[in-house]
């Protein structure tokens, strides 16, 4: 079992993020330790009833429903690897059913909260970072992972690298160009000149910092204290449908490979739709 482990984590390192590594072999480590304790140690024995078990067990342990997703996530995508390799001859967890997990609708920052935050930061670094995380609509590790070389600020683009490696083409906005020009003109040399966001110590931004550095910003500017990297990318998605950006527009923005992903946030303009017309209507 954990050789076949070993093999699919070595394909998935080709295409897959640090991250998802990571957690699936976090993951498939938790359900070889299960099948260990049943007699099962050889990848060829993995049924459909284990399996089943395995989901059971999960749950019982109180795990959140995103979570035992996330675990059977990992699962799925290793039987079918398994399949391919022909160490199975059918998936076992092709008709598992996993708990849904529960859709709730991401923390919204109105425009002007959002212009606020970035007014509330005086710092060239800090407010470049604001700019281009909501200016692009960037995944904090996208952020992070930008080089000198991926920026084309005459033009306002940025080459950005996004899951599975994939990468695409998105537009910074006038605001985030000048930002991070000022801040780069600004910025002291650095022993690894490819980053574009450095730290203290002139390495690589990580995105835990960024997360600390939003924190703090929020409070700052007064708004919600639950603001994240990420709640300015559903910010800028948001702003932009509410503007008239249609969804497949969006998706190619944000660099969604599936539409459903990008539907999400035309739940949180209707939800603001919502919220005006009960206030403003008044049969509502």
């Amino acid at each position: 079992m954990k050789r076949w482990i070993a093999r699919f984590l070595a394909r998935l390192r080709e295409s897959s993020s640090p991250h998802t590594l990571r957690a699936y072999e976090q993951n498939l480590a938790t359900l070889a330790e299960y099948c260990r304790h049943r007699g099962v140690k050889k990848a060829d024995q993995l049924t459909h009833r284990l399996l089943r078990g395995f989901l059971v067990e999960l749950n019982e342990r109180g795990l959140k429903r995103t979570t035992v997703a996330r675990y059977f996530a990992a699962v799925r995508s290793f039987c079918r690897f398994l399949v391919r390799e022909g160490v199975l001859e059918q998936d076992p967890a092709r008709a598992l059913r996993t708990p849904a997990a529960r859709r709730t609708l991401p923390i919204l920052l109105a425009e002007e909260e959002v212009g606020r935050l970035i007014e509330a930061t005086p710092d060239l670094r800090d407010r470049a970072i604001l700019e281009t995380l909501y200016g692009a609509g960037l995944r904090v590790s996208e952020l992070v992972g930008l080089d000198r070389d991926d920026l084309d600020l005459s033009r306002g683009i940025a080459r950005v690298r996004g899951k599975g490696r994939r990468e695409r083409l998105t537009p910074l906005g006038g605001a985030a160009a000048r930002a991070l020009t000022a801040y780069l003109r600004a910025r002291p040399r650095a022993a690894d000149p490819r980053p574009v966001f450095l730290n203290r110590r002139g390495a690589r931004l990580t995105t835990r910092s960024v997360h600390r550095l939003l924190q703090d910003c929020a409070r700052r500017a007064d708004v919600d204290p639950r603001t994240t990297p990420h709640t300015l990318r559903h910010c800028f998605a948001t702003h932009l449908l509410d503007r008239g950006a249609n969804l497949r527009e969006v998706q190619e923005l944000l660099g969604h490979k599936n539409i459903a992903t990008t539907q999400i946030y035309t739940h949180v303009s209707m939800e603001r739709l919502r919220k005006v017309y009960e206030r403003a209507h008044p049969r509502a």
